[in-house]
């Protein structure tokens, strides 16, 4: 049994005791870092330097922060009510400042986007690594100490932990670190228990022995972190249209977290829900009719989709919610087989023990090993047994000749269940997102909460079982973001042609090298065709780059807001033309001349009228127009927001796009001077960022076109 501790400094003391004054600490990514815990680890070191401290992890999470006073001014409040007393890591400001002590090293493989460039420690020490390979990376690099932040219950009196929000990496590294544990090198595993953490079922269960320390503190249960939902742009809409069109039915789907995420959700909800007008704005869009007829669709989900995906957002449980996410899959490959052909359904019934016996998948005369089958997946019911040659199903001892017709309907009358047991609608290896998401998870009955199956990552960014996974796995969509795209189609999503790490590979290389292997998979990557605003803006789909994370031999579908490109079995000048395509037309004849001199298309080739209309205005006048008519709200999975807060926000982003235009800006700003705004309106919006009273210039135009974009998005009236 583990010794239970009700302060992180004790932790401390015991694991140098146990393990010396050398730890090699692996911490979960994202929300199950037990920050107490790390931070007691890291002040310890920090002020002995005897103690040699590593830290391997990834996904450090820290409080968002403004990058102006008026930034601040409009965050500090949202921040204090959505983070409340969340504790931040020691190390991240240690970090930016290069203080880290000479005796501490932290290194992670994957890093939130953007947020460490030019940062020397986290780029020096960063771990290039698959995400389906970091439990073997790290336990290469000795690993002798696990901490994670835990789910408690009892169940009969027992003590129960759940790994909830990660068992991708830690459900791989404990059994690694437990194969080469000696009494030379000893090893550890310290849980804290989180009592606001969503307790998850099935492999997430771990009993009471698997941690050797565990802490214990109302005063630890401080506020989990959370990832709001963004507002959705114009561009992530479009993108996110294409992408549900290219969504089979009765699939599998794999999504990310963000925005364009969120833009996926809503778009695959309205394909379901209103199919009418999802229709109207797929005609409206000029999806590839021919081609999503043959990789999609846009019909309603009938079968439904099963979620496979190493990071389980919220987006998942709006589909559920939403009817989509219905598609069980099983343990069993008899049982996915059969469904698959449509020789039975998950209704138990006379019909599906004929086709179990007809298909050699149980015997006649049932055996005892048949029974324990057929009541483990809910075939016959829980108290259904075998004794001496009988089946016992109550009160009743009926024979086992299965095949014999009056056998056969007495054990349907007595024996049968209802609906096969044990499905799963969604795999995922960790969990993140907003605050709403974590209380339905924790407001899921048992039944449903039993269809959620967090598992390592190994089990699901790979085929580690591939006689059964491409059996659950059938038309899988697995949708990706990328920074880049090139004209061969090699995709740049981790890392810039400098060296410089963006945010890390994480498992996208997994599940496009899985999409080529499954026989009626597609990989799907979202790029957004530019970046930047006004005279700084460039393309994001380039001739070449000096980095890449997917390489072009293993192109596929490629989407941006202009459109898709199915890049499977082309030529190069193909794939180029098809990227061309649907790039943003302000930069396709460039784009051409590149291709024309790399000798990948003949010099009189010409780009297509057809695609010569890929401009941001058209794309806003879409998107506009069916707003309109109720369509594309700013947050389509709803928002911790208030409405002035949202007002504000989307006002500040667009401002921050007006100052990288300087062309753009002066229009605005003589624009802003010379008209007249609802004071009255917009006195409780200034207020909130001080700018009442400007007291420069400066913050007098910032006021100013401040009002005009605030009055233009509609949230003050014209005057």
């Amino acid at each position: 049994m583990p010794l239970y501790l009700n302060q992180v400094e004790d932790c401390v003391d015991r694991a140098l005791t146990v393990l010396g004054n050398h730890i090699v600490m692996g911490a979960p990514l994202g929300l199950g870092k037990p920050n107490q815990l790390i931070n007691a680890f890291y002040r310890r070191a920090a002020a002995n330097p005897h103690i040699t401290l590593e830290i391997y992890t990834a996904l450090s999470l820290e409080r968002p922060r403004g990058r102006s006073e008026v930034e601040n001014n409009l965050l500090e409040p949202i921040v204090d009510r959505l983070y409340g007393d969340y504790p931040s890591l020691a190390y991240l400001e240690d970090l930016r400042r290069g203080s880290v002590p000479d005796n501490i090293r932290i290194s992670e493989f994957y890093i939130k986007a953007g947020s460490m460039i030019g940062v020397l420690p986290v780029q020096s020490n960063y771990i290039s690594t698959n995400y389906t390979f970091v439990a073997r990376d790290i336990d290469l690099r000795g690993v002798n100490l696990i901490v994670q932040m835990v789910a408690s219950r009892e169940v009969g009196g027992q003590r129960q932990f759940s790994l909830s929000c990660n068992t991708d990496i830690t459900l791989d590294l404990h059994p690694m670190m437990q194969r080469r544990a000696t009494p030379e090198n000893p090893i550890l595993s310290i849980a804290q228990v989180h009592d606001a953490l969503p307790f998850m079922v099935n492999r997430a269960i771990v009993e009471e022995d698997y941690f050797d320390l565990v802490v214990e503190n109302a005063d630890y249960h401080t506020t989990l972190f959370t990832a709001p939902n963004m507002a959705v742009s114009d561009t992530d809409y479009m993108l996110g249209l294409h992408a549900s069109a290219l969504i089979k039915d009765g699939g599998t789907l794999q999504i990310g977290i963000g925005a364009l995420g969120d833009a996926i959700t809503y778009a695959t909800q309205l394909r379901h829900s209103d199919n009418r007008r999802y229709a109207e704005l797929i005609d409206g869009a000029g999806v590839d009719k021919h081609l999503i007829s043959a990789v999609g669709g846009t019909d309603v989900f009938t079968r439904g989709l099963y979620g496979c995906s190493e990071m389980f957002v919220n987006g998942f449980l709006h589909l559920r919610k939403a009817g989509v996410l219905r598609r069980c899959v099983y343990d069993d490959p008899d049982i996915q087989r059969l469904l698959n052909a449509g020789q039975i359904t998950e209704t138990v019934d006379a019909h599906l023990l004929s086709v179990l016996l007809g298909e050699g998948v149980v015997g006649s005369p049932l055996s005892a090993r048949d029974i324990d089958w057929l009541v483990k997946w809910g075939v016959f019911r829980a108290d259904v047994s075998y004794d001496n040659g009988c089946i016992v199903a109550g009160e009743h001892r009926l024979g086992a000749d299965v095949a014999d017709p009056v056998v056969q309907a007495e054990l349907v009358q007595h024996a049968l269940g209802r609906q096969l047991a044990g499905g799963v609608f969604m795999h995922g290896g960790f969990f993140i997102g907003p605050e709403d998401f974590y209380e339905a998870l924790r407001q899921l009955p048992d039944e449903e909460l039993a269809g959620i199956a967090m598992d390592s990552v190994r089990r699901i960014n790979r085929l580690d079982n591939p006689s059964l996974q491409c059996l659950q796995r059938r038309h899988a969509r697995f949708i990706n973001t990328g920074m880049m795209v090139t004209l061969g189609g090699a995709v740049i999503s981790d890392g810039l042609d400098n060296g410089q790490v963006v945010s890390g590979v994480g498992g996208q290389y997994n599940f496009i090298a899985q999409a080529h292997e499954l026989e009626d998979a597609r990989s799907i990557i979202c790029i957004r065709s530019t970046r930047g605003h006004g005279r700084n803006t460039t393309s994001n789909v380039v001739a070449s780059y000096g980095h890449t994370t997917i390489p072009r031999h293993l192109r596929d579908l490629v989407v941006t807001e202009y459109g898709i490109a199915d890049l499977r079995g082309l030529t190069d000048g193909e794939v180029a033309m098809a990227m061309i395509a649907i790039a943003d037309s302000r930069f396709q004849s460039e784009l051409l001349e590149q291709a024309i001199e790399a000798g990948k298309v003949p010099p009189d080739t010409v780009v297509p009228e057809e695609h010569r209309q890929n401009t941001p205005e058209h794309i806003e006048s879409f998107i506009s127009g069916w707003r309109a008519r109720s369509c594309f709200p700013p947050y389509p999975l709803g928002c911790d927001l208030t409405g002035e807060e949202q007002a504000l926000a989307l006002s500040l982003r667009e401002l921050k796009k007006l100052q990288r235009d300087p062309a753009a800006l002066v229009a605005a700003t003589i624009k802003s001077l010379l008209h007249d705004a609802d004071d009255e309106a917009a006195a409780p919006l200034l207020a909130r960022i001080g700018l009442s009273h400007p007291e420069s210039g400066r913050e007098k135009i910032l006021q100013q076109l401040l009002l005009l974009e605030l009055e233009e998005n509609g949230y003050l009236k014209p005057m």
